[in-house]
C-alpha cells in the first residue's frame, strides 16, 4: 500500500463514520477511482492477479438491515466471528464456485488476518478497516481488493441504504474459481467416524446475535437461520451446510477500537480446544488443533481418529471457550 493511500485512508477515516463502527464504509467508498501504480497508470490494477491456488475470502455484513445476502449459498466455507458490541459478521470463502455477486461487502478485523494465513495468498475483499489496522493489513500475506483499489468489480446496489449496499463481483477479482486446492484449511472429508449423538437443532450464542442450524432429512443438510429468522439468499435460496463446526475458542480484546470506543474482539484461531462437529444429523465431540497461522486446522474425533465433514459446505462457528 502506498504512502499516498495510506494517507487518503488515514484522512477518510477521521472524517467518516457509521453507526455500528466501520469508519471505513461510507456512500463514497465504492465510487473511488482505483489506485495509481508506480508508474501513475490509475487503470492498472492494484496487485498482480492471484495465482491459481489462491481463494477469494469476502467480509460479509450480517446484521438484520443487510440480509438477504447475496451469494453466501455459492460459499465453500463461511466463517462466523463476533464483533463489537456482541453482534456477528461473516468471512465466506470461495473456492469452486465464483456467483455473479457477494455482499453486501464490509470492513475486515484484526483477527481476519490470523485465520487468513491458512490460505496462500488469498484475495480478501473488504470495504475498509480501523485505520490503525490499515498497516498490519498491508504487511500481512494476502492481496487486498478495496472498493478504492479494484473500483470496477464493486457496486452499490438499490435494495438496502447504506452502508448495507455494497457488493462485490467475484469474477472482477479472479479470472476463474481456483478450485478445491485452494481450501488450505486441514479440513478432511469422507465417512462420519462410527458414535455421535442424534441432534436435530443447534443454536450457538453471542451476546446480540445467534445461529441456529436445523437438520433437514430430505436435503441431507442443516438448514441455516440467524438471529431467528431463516436465512435465504436474495434469490429466495434457503442457505444450507453439509457440516457445522461449533469451534471453542478464546476471544479477548483486540488493540482496536471503533470511533464510539467499543474494542473489537480478537478471535484466537490458532491454539487447541475442543470442537462439536455436526452432520448427517448427529453431532460429534471433537478437538481442534492449529500449532502455526501458517497451516490448516485439524479436528479428531472423540475415538483419536481424523473428523471427516461431509462433502459440501461447511459452516464454522467459532463459540467462546
Amino acid at each position: 500500500m502506498t504512502t499516498t493511500l495510506l494517507a487518503t485512508l488515514l484522512v477518510g477515516a477521521a472524517a467518516t463514520a457509521c453507526t455500528n463502527g466501520d469508519p471505513l464504509d461510507d456512500k463514497q467508498r465504492g465510487n473511488m477511482p482505483p489506485r495509481a501504480d508506480s508508474t501513475g497508470d490509475t487503470s492498472a490494477p492494484a496487485s498482480p492477479a492471484p495465482r491459481a491456488a489462491s481463494p477469494l475470502a469476502v467480509k460479509i455484513d450480517n446484521v438484520p438491515g443487510a440480509r438477504p445476502q447475496t451469494g453466501l449459498d455459492a460459499a465453500d466455507v463461511v466463517y462466523a466471528e463476533q464483533v463489537e458490541g456482541g453482534l456477528s459478521r461473516l468471512m465466506a470463502v470461495f473456492a469452486t464456485r465464483l456467483p455473479d455477486a457477494v455482499g453486501p461487502v464490509r470492513s475486515a478485523r484484526e483477527s481476519d488476518l490470523e485465520l487468513l494465513r491458512q490460505f496462500h495468498e488469498p484475495t480478501l475483499a473488504f470495504s475498509g478497516a480501523q485505520k490503525k489496522l490499515l498497516p498490519l493489513i498491508d504487511e500481512a500475506p494476502l492481496r487486498t481488493a478495496l472498493p478504492e483499489e479494484r473500483a470496477n468489480a464493486y457496486y452499490r446496489g438499490t435494495d438496502k441504504p447504506q452502508p448495507h449496499n455494497l457488493y462485490v463481483r467475484p469474477n472482477r477479482l479472479l479470472a476463474s474459481a481456483p478450485g478445491a486446492d485452494a481450501l488450505t484449511t486441514g479440513f478432511r472429508y469422507g465417512t462420519a467416524p462410527a458414535g455421535g449423538t442424534a441432534e436435530s437443532t443447534r443454536t450457538v450464542r453471542f451476546p446480540e446475535a445467534r445461529f441456529t442450524f436445523d437438520w433437514s432429512g430430505d436435503r441431507q443438510r442443516w438448514l441455516v437461520s440467524m438471529d431467528g429468522t431463516p436465512t435465504v439468499t436474495t434469490g429466495g435460496k434457503r442457505v444450507a451446510a453439509s457440516t457445522v463446526v461449533v469451534q471453542y475458542v478464546n476471544i479477548r480484546t483486540s488493540r482496536y477500537h471503533d470511533y464510539l470506543g467499543n474494542y473489537t474482539p480478537y478471535t484466537e484461531t490458532v491454539g487447541s480446544g475442543t470442537a462439536k462437529v455436526l452432520r448427517d444429523g448427529k453431532a460429534f465431540d471433537a478437538t481442534w488443533k492449529r500449532p502455526l497461522a501458517k497451516g490448516g486446522t485439524e479436528f479428531t474425533a472423540a475415538d483419536g481418529t481424523p473428523m471427516n465433514f461431509a462433502e459440501g459446505q461447511v459452516w464454522v462457528v467459532f463459540a467462546k471457550a
